[in-house]
Order: structure tokens, then sequence, then C-alpha cells
């Protein structure tokens, strides 16, 4: 038997962590976890279901999407080592600085790519559950940070990013896509 250990108790011990891992970002997996959690607090079953059109995704294919991108940057991360080394020169503080800004701005469309589609397959709480468990897994990665920097993995809009750049690039997704619930409940016809 798996025995999981609860998130609250792991962000305090990675706090404490080796020397170098990144606080900033351990602190901005932690901020966009705890936005997300606020803005699913407390919904109902036709909350979470509402669509505010018919090509728009309700809160719970939100989520699920944010579940399973984040499972594919965990899975990213057990084939980093085998991944090519960053190009020569390489600026990590650019790209790392591109993440941040592009990342969370809603005001530029992507589609998700068929892999990481919503298709319905947990309920609320399931979700929820697998976001703690891979946010988990992203932040005990950042105990080793050096090794991280050292290859790279293209992602389909920002090109070759590093295992860290992927971790900080969940978070921003994360905290992009709170947004995207939030406007769903904004929506006039947001049930009460």
């Amino acid at each position: 038997m798996t025995r999981t250990i609860p998130y609250a108790i792991l962000a305090l011990m990675l706090a404490a962590a080796a020397p170098g891992q990144e606080p900033k970002t351990l602190n901005y997996l932690n901020e966009s976890r705890a936005g997300l959690l606020a803005a699913v607090k407390d919904l109902t079953p036709a909350q979470w279901n509402f669509k505010p059109a018919p090509d728009r995704w309700s809160i719970r294919e939100v989520v699920e999407h944010i579940v399973m991108v984040e499972e594919y940057v965990g899975s990213l991360l057990d084939r980093l080592p085998q991944a090519p080394a960053p190009a020569a020169g390489r600026d990590f503080h650019e790209v790392d600085t591109m993440i941040l800004t592009k990342m969370p701005d809603r005001s530029t469309k992507y589609q998700a790519p068929p892999s990481v589609q919503p298709t319905g397959r947990w309920t609320p709480t399931a979700a929820l559950e697998h976001f703690d468990n891979n946010r988990a897994r992203l932040m005990a990665a950042l105990g080793n940070t050096a090794e991280l920097r050292r290859h790279v993995i293209a992602h389909p809009a920002f090109g070759p990013l590093d295992g860290y750049e992927w971790i900080l690039a969940a978070a921003a997704h994360t905290e992009r896509h709170t947004q995207q619930i939030l406007e769903v409940k904004a929506d006039p016809n947001f049930p009460r």
C-alpha cells in the first residue's frame, strides 16, 4: 500500500529542504495551489459543471485540464535525464521571466493538445486529490534544481524548457486557469 504524505506536511518539509532549492518557485507553487483551491471552494455540482458557452470549459473541465498538464510535467521530469543539454549561452533567467509573464496572461489564447483536454474522468474531489499529489511531486523535484537546469525538453508554445522551467510553467499554468475559473464564476448565468 502506498502512503501519501499530506500536502501541508510536505510543503513544510520542503520549505526547510536542501540548499539550492528555489524558494520563490516553491512559494509560487504554494500560492497557485491556494488560489485554485480558494476559487473552487464550496462549489455545488451545478457550479462545477456550468459552461458559460458550448465551446467553453466548465470549472470541472478546467481543473481536470490542470491536473492532466501537471501529470504530464511529472512524466517529463522522469525523462529529463535523457533529454539534451540546453544550447550554449542559453539565458535561463530570460526564459524564466518569459514564463512568468506569458503563461498567466490570458490575453493570448492557446488550444490545448488533445492529450490534455478534459474528458470527465474524475469527480471534482478526485481531481483535487490528483492535483495535490501531482503538485507535491513537482515540489519535491525542486530539491535538485541544479540537475533540473541541465536538460531541456521542448514546450509546444515556449520552445525548449529545462526541468526547473517546466515546474515554473506548471505553477503559472495553474494561475492562468484559476483566472479562467474566476471568469466562469463571474458569468451572469453562473448558478448561485
